[in-house]
C-alpha cells in the first residue's frame, strides 16, 4: 500500500497595506499583490466610508493571516480577499 504524505503547505501572509484610489491594495509574503475595488465588494463597504485617517490606522494580525483595524473594528482575512480580489 502507498501511502501519500502531505507536504509542508506554507501559506501566504500578509505583509501590508496601501490605497490606490478606491481600491485597497493587499501586500503578500510572496510578493503578489491583490487589488481590491472597495466600492464594487459589498463586505467593504465599511472601508470604503472610512476617512484616510481611519483607513492608515491599520495592523497586520499574528502570523499575517489578515489585516485589522482598530478605529474601525473591523478586518478581514487573506483567504477572503484572494477569493475574491485581482491578483497582481
Amino acid at each position: 500500500m502507498n501511502t501519500l504524505v502531505p507536504e509542508k503547505v506554507e501559506r501566504v501572509q500578509a505583509t501590508g497595506v496601501r490605497f490606490v484610489d478606491d481600491a485597497l491594495v493587499l501586500e503578500l509574503s510572496d510578493l503578489r499583490q491583490v487589488w481590491l475595488p472597495m466600492r464594487q465588494i459589498h463586505w467593504l463597504n465599511w472601508l470604503a466610508q472610512a476617512s484616510p485617517q481611519q483607513r492608515a490606522n491599520w495592523e497586520i494580525l499574528p502570523h499575517g493571516i489578515g489585516v485589522y483595524w482598530a478605529d474601525l473594528d473591523d478586518g478581514f482575512e487573506v483567504e477572503h480577499a484572494l477569493s475574491v480580489g485581482t491578483l497582481d
